[in-house]
């Protein structure tokens, strides 16, 4: 009693004293995390302008409540990308004083299908009236302030969006592609140079007679940075321990669901008496059966003899009504099927190329009326019909549906009513082969019909063939036991001993898969710790099993790391050592003396130009073959260290392509070519030139 009067007498300073220590604790990893920092409230900044936490994480909620199948940190990066390309497009926009206009605005909304063609804003001859569409945001401001600012976002995108493509075309106007340029792309696609040549291969010389250092490559690497410039990295190792059923897991599934296709006999609490339940077999309702005893609910669907799993297609399609087939084997499941039904030509393949028009609903590729439609499906259809093997083709040239034009309109799998009402019932009224123009709301198809598959109905019960709780508690324990070895021997011998195969692995910040074992985001959060130090090893479980990682190196040097590295740059080290050992054999002022000496013959290349670089059964030699045409006819070069080898060669002759009348359908070329990539080189231009502070990996 006097320890808890005493305990009661100070209760107020024991509870300063430990609030203080609180506080004390949290600041202290507060100040050691970087807590209050710059960082902390800031992903990034690009030329000084900071990209906010908290606007940047709810703009990656949305991309990933919007994107299907998008992960976290693809939608991180997405969003990363977009907020670096607005503010350096914006402080373009600022220095040039770019601005958007209440017309041209009107113009970009305009081009929208969907406000340029909803009925609302149509005046009486079923144009866009700009009166009608003010009126409505009017009404919108002050009815629904929710959906007024959901709209004023909008607006501002489609700004963005103007701004975007002015300043892109801006750009546009000014590459400019001179005759000069045009002569020149035409004279190395059409001037053709033969020379005599002798080579020696690299390949004449094994890779074990030359060894290459790390040193060497970081040196080559250094020489030539801008070519191996890299964002901060980490080269990794990890093993992967899958967590699988063992072979006597397997068997007691087996037993298991064996044990489902007789009757069994089960005590009812509620008659106080043993109930014999029927098997799958003799189960009368079969749907309900099967959502009782599988881990994958009952499906109706009937489904194409094609789809079926392949190993047991035959046994299953084949299947006669009432009969049960397995236990089998599929996706890591045991099944037992039965037959419920077998429908005749229940899904189809078919082509058909979509031609819409004026007031269709899916927007023609270009402008026409229903009449031009109808005559040009019926012009596709003679031609398909002279020759079936065109219809790809002309469905990639001809169609307005985006979704199957690069499939040369085809789609798979249709089954009855998935399809619009007339587009179906051609479909399925007619046999295989049939062609004919069909006309739904979307416009004239030009439909093929490709193929029909029968169909059968079957109930599938499926036990999931999991490890049991023995065999995850063994798993784990190797996992354990593996990251413990680890930590003090050599990681590649423990994993060999072990009967692991080790992989390795450099990652960047924002990275998130991994090879062999897909999205590992924590592996790669761990790796870029501020605690995580080289050599470091840590185990990560999953539902698939376990990761055993270790960090091998942390590369900031800006550069790539060496193992990323190593494969591009030790051979081309590897052929410079090489042809420094070629050069001593190949001694000698003329092809002749050089022939002779090393051993190799003189042979001839005809028609070489500067586009085509390739000599026969050689390969492409680019350097091999400006220097025939730099030389003179009859002389001959000095040693070259080519692609492939060491060449000596003779110019026999350079024979200039007549020059044309003009040279116009190349000064096309080039400017669709430079414009066409303009709009991503400037962007990387920018990028380059800009100062772009990344912190995200503290936030992913």
């Amino acid at each position: 009693m006097a320890v808890l009067s005493k305990i009661r007498q100070r209760s107020i300073l024991l509870i300063a004293v430990i609030g203080f220590c609180l506080l004390a604790f949290v600041v202290g990893d507060v100040i050691q995390n970087g807590g209050f920092s710059q960082t902390s409230r800031n992903v990034g900044s690009v030329n000084g302008e900071d990209i906010s936490a908290q606007e940047f994480l709810q703009k990656v909620s949305m991309a990933e409540k919007n994107g299907q199948g998008v992960s976290g940190t693809q939608a991180a990066n997405g969003v990363w990308e977009q907020e670096v390309k607005k503010i350096l497009l914006d402080g373009e926009f600022e220095k040039l004083g770019l601005k958007i206009g209440k017309d041209q605005l009107i113009n970009v909304i305009k081009q929208n299908p969907n406000i340029a063609q909803n009925p609302q804003f149509l005046n009486a001859a079923g144009i866009f009236d700009v009166n009608k569409f003010n009126e409505f945001l009017a009404t919108l401001k002050n009815s629904d302030p929710e959906r007024w600012n959901a709209w004023l976002k909008d607006e501002q995108n489609i700004q963005d969006f103007a701004l975007e493509q002015m300043y892109y075309t801006m750009i546009k106007s000014g590459l400019v592609t001179t005759k000069v340029e045009a002569k020149a792309a035409y004279a190395k696609e059409n001037d053709k140079a033969d020379f005599d040549y002798v080579t020696v291969a690299y390949s004449t010389i094994k890779d074990d007679q030359v060894k290459v250092s790390d040193s060497e490559i970081m040196d080559y690497m250094k020489k030539n940075e801008k070519k191996y410039k890299s964002e901060n990295s980490r080269d990794i190792e990890f093993v992967f321990i899958e967590n699988k059923p063992s072979v006597e897991d397997e068997a007691e599934m087996k037993t298991t669901i064996n044990g489902l296709l007789s009757g069994r006999v089960v005590y009812n609490e509620k008659t106080g008496k043993n109930d014999t339940l029927p098997g799958f077999k003799a189960a009368v309702n079969v749907e309900e059966f099967v959502n009782a005893n599988s881990d994958i609910k009952f499906d109706s669907t009937y489904v194409a003899k094609k789809d079926l799993p392949l190993e047991n297609q035959e046994q299953l399609f084949n299947l006669p009504q009432g009969e049960v087939f397995g236990p089998y084997i599929y996706n890591g499941y045991y099944c037992l099927s039965k037959m419920l039904g077998r429908q005749a030509g229940s899904s189809a393949k078919v082509s058909h190329i979509l031609l819409s028009y004026e007031g269709s609903k899916a927007p023609a590729a270009t402008k026409r009326t229903k009449e031009e439609a109808k005559a040009k499906a019926d012009e596709l259809l003679a031609q398909v019909k002279a020759n079936p093997g065109s219809f790809p083709m002309l469905a990639m040239m001809n169609t307005d549906d985006t979704g199957s034009k690069q499939n040369g309109g085809s789609y798979d799998n249709v089954t009855k009513g998935q399809m619009v009402k007339p587009f179906n019932d051609f479909l399925f009224n007619n046999p295989v082969g049939a062609m004919g123009v069909v006309e739904t709301e979307f416009g004239y198809h030009v439909i093929k019909v490709d193929a029909k598959y029968d169909a059968v109905r079957l109930a599938t019960v499926a036990r999931k063939i999991e490890p049991s709780e023995a065999t995850a508690d063994q798993i784990y324990t190797k996992a354990t036991k593996f990251e413990a070895d680890a930590n003090d021997k050599d990681f590649a011998t423990v994993a060999k001993e072990a009967g692991l195969t080790v992989n390795p692995a450099t990652v960047k910040g924002t990275d998130e898969y991994l090879p062999a074992v897909g999205s590992q985001r924590g592996v790669v959060t761990w790796a870029f710790g501020r605690d995580t130090k080289e050599g470091d090893v840590k185990k990560f479980d999953n539902l698939q099993g376990h990761i055993i990682a270790r960090v091998k190196a942390k590369n900031e040097s800006g550069l790539m790391s060496l193992e990323q590295a190593k494969a591009s740059v030790e051979p081309i080290l590897k052929n410079k050592k090489k042809a420094e050992l070629i050069k001593a054999k190949m001694t000698g002022a003329t092809l002749e003396a050089v022939a002779q000496k090393s051993g190799a013959s003189i042979l001839t290349a005809s028609g070489v130009s500067l586009q085509n670089a390739v000599i026969p059964n050689v390969g492409s030699e680019p350097k091999v073959a400006g220097k025939a045409f730099g030389l003179g006819a009859g002389k001959t070069s000095k040693l070259i260290e080519g692609e492939m080898g060491v060449y000596m060669i003779r110019t026999k002759a350079v024979v200039k392509a007549p020059a044309l009348p003009n040279y116009s359908s190349y000064v096309t070329t080039l400017k669709s070519q430079n414009q066409g990539s303009a709009s991503g080189r400037v962007i990387g231009a920018l990028k380059s030139a800009a100062e772009i502070e990344d912190n995200r990996v503290e936030f992913q």
